[in-house]
């Protein structure tokens, strides 16, 4: 008789990667990403409204942008982070997509990009709290967070936006 297998370690930290996948991809107290992009009138992707420091081309491209980064750091050492703050944001005056298959492109790799910071926190290879080797402290847990709010801050931005342009649907 062969002795049985022992059981599989149940991930302790699967909890909190489960809440971890759900802030990074569900809007639970906030509008979630698809939902304030989703149907934007493209002749309105490079309007400024008065009074406001960017247009939705803007907060599109800065969101991909720094959400890349922070992807990209999580994962490589190899990776190269954009000069700050000027690496972050389109060109100066690129107020509008040059087209919209550049706005779909741009839509298209942010969710792209939180579908894969979502695989890396939910994988129970990766040590969430373990400090990212080519970092200054900073952890997987902390990237993800850092990613959430980030992205969270800017969704906000773009649904004021849509409503100072008329193109806000409220429920």
């Amino acid at each position: 008789m062969s002795p049985k297998p022992k059981p599989r370690q149940a991930d302790p930290n699967q909890p909190l990667r489960d809440h971890l996948v759900a802030l990074l991809g569900k809007s639970h107290a906030h509008v979630g990403f698809k939902d304030a992009i989703a149907g934007w009138p493209p002749a309105l992707r490079g309007v400024k409204p008065p009074g406001q420091p960017f247009t939705a081309w803007r907060l599109l491209e800065h969101i991909r942008i720094s959400q890349w980064d922070i992807l990209e750091f999580t994962k490589s050492a190899k990776h190269v982070s954009p000069k700050w703050p000027a690496g972050y944001w389109p060109l100066p005056g690129s107020d509008a997509p040059p087209d919209a298959a550049s706005w779909d492109k741009g839509v298209a790799q942010v969710e792209r990009d939180l579908k894969e910071m979502q695989r890396l926190v939910k994988d129970p290879k990766v040590d969430l709290f373990a400090k990212i080797p080519h970092g200054t402290g900073q952890t997987p847990l902390r990237e993800a967070l850092v990613l959430a709010d980030h992205n969270a801050y800017h969704v906000g931005q773009l649904v004021l936006l849509r409503r100072l342009l008329g193109a806000w649907k409220e429920d």
